[in-house]
């Protein structure tokens, strides 16, 4: 027998209705539990659910039942482990810190950055743009296979001294004889002045800029 979807889910919604004027329309284990109950009060006797298909709507609500039970442990288990990345983090505060990132902070006139190279470069072009994305700085750098260090001195292209506390963001691009990229990432080194938890992947503070702590290569001191 199939039971009238207007006479269940009226009886349903009659009941949600009752309980709560702004109850959420979202399907929940009671309602699902009522909605069985329903079909075996309004069924024909004469023409009964089968029991193959009674069965299977238990094994539909014992399923829905165990993945509310699932949903709830693994909010639970990311809350916890949100608060133990936060734990691991304080950790890093006050020690210098090599981070994957392309931003820093220009602080006592100048600003040091990384980049890594899978192979040795012929030729390596380097860019630095200030926080609207207009391009202060255009120059060389190093090619050597694996770790390289730029320090920007602060000095745009016309050789003007810029003002401390900007945020600036380097663009390296490195190419090999056949023009092919061998540029891995970039990086900043800075020590960890804070925590921002205000999102759910908490970020450490280095050089003024959130990295987060999956961006973390190492600490220097």
């Amino acid at each position: 027998m199939t039971v009238s979807a207007t006479s269940s889910v009226s009886t349903a919604t009659t009941t949600t209705s009752s309980s709560s004027t702004s109850s959420s329309s979202t399907l929940t284990s009671s309602d699902f539990l009522s909605l069985l109950v329903s079909e075996l009060q309004n069924q024909d006797p004469l023409n009964a659910t089968s029991t193959t298909d009674f069965i299977n709507q238990l094994t539909s609500y014992a399923n829905f039942t165990q993945q509310q039970s699932i949903n709830s442990n693994m909010s639970s288990l990311a809350s916890s482990f949100s608060s133990l990345v936060t734990l691991n983090s304080v950790n890093y505060i006050g020690h210098t810190v090599e981070a994957k990132t392309d931003t820093s902070t220009l602080s006592n006139g100048s600003a040091t950055f990384g980049y890594s190279l899978s192979s040795a470069a012929s030729n390596v072009s380097i860019s630095i743009s200030d926080s609207s994305g207009n391009v202060v700085y255009t120059g060389a750098g190093t090619g050597n296979a694996g770790s390289n260090s730029f320090t920007w001195d602060g000095k745009d292209s016309s050789g003007n001294q810029l003002s401390d506390g900007g945020q600036y963001t380097i663009s390296v691009t490195a190419t090999d004889s056949a023009g092919n990229s061998v540029l891995n990432y970039t990086t900043v080194t800075g020590t960890v002045t804070g925590i921002d938890t205000s999102t759910s992947t908490p970020s450490l503070t280095v050089n003024g800029v959130a990295v987060s702590a999956a961006n973390i290569l190492g600490v220097t001191s």
